[in-house]
């Protein structure tokens, strides 16, 4: 049987993993370290990072995203 330790342990390492797994993904674009958009692969640029640092997508995919949402509902 498990205790408490082992429990909060396995808890710690799932989480972990789901934090990994939504970490943006980082790519090396003309040498440089770059994030990648989650869609197109290409790097987002600086300026959505600093207005957006949570975005996983550069603008044009992003509004992709959010017409298909709109045509959805």
């Amino acid at each position: 049987m498990a205790d408490k330790a082992d429990i909060a342990g396995e808890l710690i390492e799932q989480r972990m993993e789901h934090v990994m797994q939504s970490w943006p993904r980082r790519v090396e674009i003309q040498g440089v370290l770059a994030i990648a958009c989650e869609d197109c692969g290409e790097e987002i640029p600086a300026a959505r990072r600093q207005a957006a640092p949570w975005a996983a997508t550069c603008i044009e995919c992003q509004s992709i995203r959010e017409r298909k949402r709109r045509h959805v509902r």
